[in-house]
């Protein structure tokens, strides 16, 4: 974990970078005096942003993000299928909030904030500044900061303390990650993590995306693809994606899941030969005091959506089975760890609280890392350094590998692990 010395450090370089940067009226780095080796600091993207935002004309000196119409953020987020995917997780939401002291948001494709949640002391943070619902965060209206950037590159992104263009908030640090509609690829906003720079962790990018996927995993049946995007073939029974984020498939058709549900599928999916109310109620709740009854209930809901294919007695799927899971595994038990890692989107539904399911969980990430640093194939491990950015273990062991021979991935790594050790 950083340490509090270092955060300061970071912090001051940043404030040193960002002062510079306009009392040179935003000027490029180049031309910055060579006495002043904090702006060699700033990372690509933030200077980038910082152009933009003195080309825009934007005064550092604004006190709060413009507000629009709350009731119309309000009713947009009504008619969004982001409200949908928001009332299903808003426990899991709210807990992280509350755990961390963050304040949470999610915004439309224009980053306009639609909804927030926060712990007592960054909730009121968050009013003074206008991060609340009907906000404009948008780079021309507020400047660098991190939902702009990660909806404008479409990946999760961090902006800390001074990175942020406004000095309104230069105590916080923000990690955001794009949401995306699953089915057809199209970002819906971004979701957003917020608190003072003293408390920066390096969990919180990978805490944005996990809660990015939640999102995902959580967002109703979308009607109709965009132009050029095709949904995966599927074909005859069931289809199902864990890893990352989760999609179910009948017979080509997508079926709409709650989180329960799609948690129940899985396990009935990994098991083949079935499971017994009693050992589906052990691997789906744990300990929980959960009554068999409504784990009943969810079943009862889950065949209805299976169109009655679900046997009992033991509970069990009588339809051909395809899961991401089973392909990862089957793809390194032959030895193709580059096939693997491209067909291993991340973490096995994020934020699930089954036994069975983080268990197996926690054994293909480790499968899959093992693999990675037995046979470090760098377009694998390019790959894989997306899920797992902090990882510098693997980035090492394969820049090792290549030692001084000439590589396309070779500039790639060496971002990765100067991005993972800032």
């Amino acid at each position: 974990m950083t340490t509090s010395h270092a955060l300061a450090d970071r912090r001051r370089q940043a404030v040193l970078a960002w002062t510079a940067f306009v009392q040179h009226g935003g000027i490029e780095r180049a031309d910055l005096p060579t006495g002043d080796m904090s702006q060699a600091r700033v990372r690509p993207e933030i200077l980038s942003s910082w152009q933009r935002s003195s080309a825009a004309a934007l005064p550092p000196e604004i006190i709060h993000a413009p507000l629009g119409d709350e009731a119309d953020a309000r009713a947009y987020l009504a008619a969004s299928p982001l409200q949908v995917a928001i009332q299903r997780v808003q426990d899991e939401l709210r807990r992280t909030a509350e755990d961390g002291d963050l304040v949470l948001a999610v915004t439309d494709e224009r980053t306009r904030i639609l909804w927030t949640y926060g712990g007592r002391v960054m909730r009121r943070k968050a009013e003074t500044v206008n991060f609340v619902p009907g906000g404009h965060w948008d780079e021309e209206a507020v400047g660098s900061n991190a939902l702009n950037l990660a909806g404008r590159i479409d990946a999760p992104a961090m902006v800390f303390s001074a990175e942020h263009y406004a000095p309104i908030v230069h105590n916080w640090v923000c990690w955001a990650a794009p949401v995306h509609d699953p089915a057809t690829g199209r970002q819906l906003g971004v979701i957003d993590l917020s608190t003072t720079w003293d408390r920066t962790h390096p969990i919180g990018l990978a805490t944005a995306r996990v809660l990015a996927r939640l999102l995902e995993t959580a967002l109703p049946t979308t009607a109709t693809p965009l132009p050029g995007m095709v949904r995966p073939a599927q074909g005859p029974g069931l289809s199902l994606t864990l890893l990352g984020t989760a999609e179910a498939f009948l017979d080509g058709q997508r079926l709409l899941l709650n989180r329960r549900q799609t948690e129940i599928l899985a396990l009935l999916a990994l098991s083949p030969h079935g499971l017994t109310l009693e050992h589906l109620h052990a691997l789906l709740y744990g300990d929980e005091p959960v009554t068999v009854s409504t784990l009943k209930a969810e079943v009862s809901h889950l065949r209805a959506a299976l169109g009655g294919q679900l046997a009992s007695r033991p509970y069990r799927l009588p339809m051909a089975v395809r899961t991401d899971v089973d392909e990862v595994l089957r793809l390194l038990r032959s030895g193709e760890t580059a096939a693997a890692v491209a067909a291993y989107g991340g973490d096995l539904l994020p934020g699930t609280n089954s036994p069975r399911l983080v268990e197996l969980g926690d054994y293909v990430a480790v499968a899959v890392r093992e693999a990675l640093l037995a046979d470090p194939v760098p377009e694998a491990v390019v790959g894989y350094s997306e899920a797992a950015p902090y990882d510098t273990e693997v980035v090492e062991v394969c820049l090792a590998r290549l030692g001084s021979r000439p590589h396309p991935a070779r500039a790639l790594l060496l971002g990765r692990l100067a991005a993972a050790r800032r």
